[in-house]
């Protein structure tokens, strides 16, 4: 290389940047140790911004464009008091290119629960996740606040502090919606769209702009999960008495199918389909109608109806009574013994004594 070559090596005559990366925010231009020539030409292209500091300050910020810095169309070079000798010669300057396009796609969570006071179900803690999307709207106030002195900055450099505000922005606004737990998936849209609001500030002080925010998710604990899905199938279920016959169907169906058991399988399987059945529609039942039962009036109390002895066994039924309660035999055919040798009285089956004036039974008597 020849002194011309080497001297010409020292100046920079173009500037630009290429972005293949997908994720760089800042990328300082490779100045160390060189001047920028005058006449240079500089290339902002769209979704960029370049960004001059001299002196350790920002002197100025350029949009897409094609720029010759020559002194005339140049407002940097207003500032830059190495111009100042009528631009004649080259300067030292760090040159910074921002990304302004939308970074998309990027992921929020919590990664504790929030909690939330909900009228159904009290003290609840939930969980959230999504989708962000954001974008650099003031060169300037992001070199500041964020990039700093950084030569290459990407998104992966600021998604912790990102992520803590807008989780620490969702629970204010979750908050302050007041929405029921059980309304949250019918309010995804409007959620995001307020929590996007009201976070536009503190995004704002970094120079940036929170584009999109999303509400893919917000769970609950699986104890308030339990309760929700009993109360949906007390729903479903409606009437108990015609819930309890569709039990009794299944079982019946499944008795049925039940093949390998044999017929014994079979039976049971259909008894317990109708015990289950008549079970719950009888309980149901009883406890609709204890209500409307007329109790027992403290007048009657311990008073008891006379008893009809069982002519075969003895044993004491209700008067009302059919079959005895005992050896099932029918009270009005069970037939009775030879009266009482001595007062007449007839003699039940299996008497030892007449029940009358107490003159013992002969056998066969």
């Amino acid at each position: 290389m020849g002194i011309l070559d080497a001297i010409r090596s020292q100046f920079i005559e173009v500037i630009e940047w290429l972005d293949d990366s997908g994720n760089t925010l800042l990328y300082r231009f490779p100045v160390q140790g060189q001047e920028i020539k005058n006449g240079a030409r500089l290339t902002v292209r769209e979704s960029q911004a370049a960004v001059f500091v001299f002196q350790g300050q920002i002197a100025d910020v350029f949009g897409p464009g094609l720029y010759t810095i020559d002194g005339g169309n140049t407002p940097i070079l207003s500032k830059l008091g190495a111009w100042k000798h009528g631009f004649n010669s080259p300067f030292k300057s760090e040159v910074y290119f921002v990304n302004t396009k939308q970074f998309t796609d990027l992921k929020w969570g919590t990664s504790n629960p929030v909690m939330m006071r909900d009228a159904d179900f009290g003290m609840v803690r939930l969980r959230a996740f999504g989708i962000y999307s954001i974008r650099v709207v003031d060169p300037s106030a992001f070199i500041k606040e964020i990039a700093g002195t950084n030569a290459h900055f990407v998104t992966e450099d600021i998604e912790g502090q990102l992520k803590r505000t807008l989780v620490s922005g969702f629970s204010d606004a979750l908050a302050e919606s007041k929405i029921a737990a059980l309304d949250l998936a019918s309010n995804y849209d409007e959620l995001g769209k307020f929590s996007r609001v009201k976070m536009a500030d503190d995004f704002k002080a970094f120079g940036l702009e929170l584009t999109k925010f999303v509400i893919e998710n917000v769970s609950l604990p699986a104890e308030v999960e339990a309760a929700m899905d009993k109360r949906t199938s007390m729903g479903v279920i409606g009437d108990v008495g015609r819930y309890a016959q569709f039990q009794a169907a299944d079982a019946m169906r499944d008795a049925a199918q039940n093949t390998g058991g044999g017929g014994a399988a079979t039976g049971a399987g259909l008894g317990a389909g109708f015990a289950i059945g008549n079970a719950m529609a009888g309980a149901m039942s009883n406890a609709m109608n204890q209500s409307s039962q007329p109790q027992p009036s403290s007048a009657g109390a311990g008073v008891t109806a006379a008893r009809v002895n069982c002519a075969k066994c003895g044993t004491a039924n209700l008067p009302a009574a059919k079959f005895c309660s005992d050896c099932g035999a029918k009270m009005e055919t069970a037939g009775q013994a030879s009266p009482c040798a001595k007062c007449g009285v007839p003699l039940t089956v299996g008497s030892k004594f007449c029940n009358e004036c107490g003159t013992k039974v002969e056998p066969g008597g």
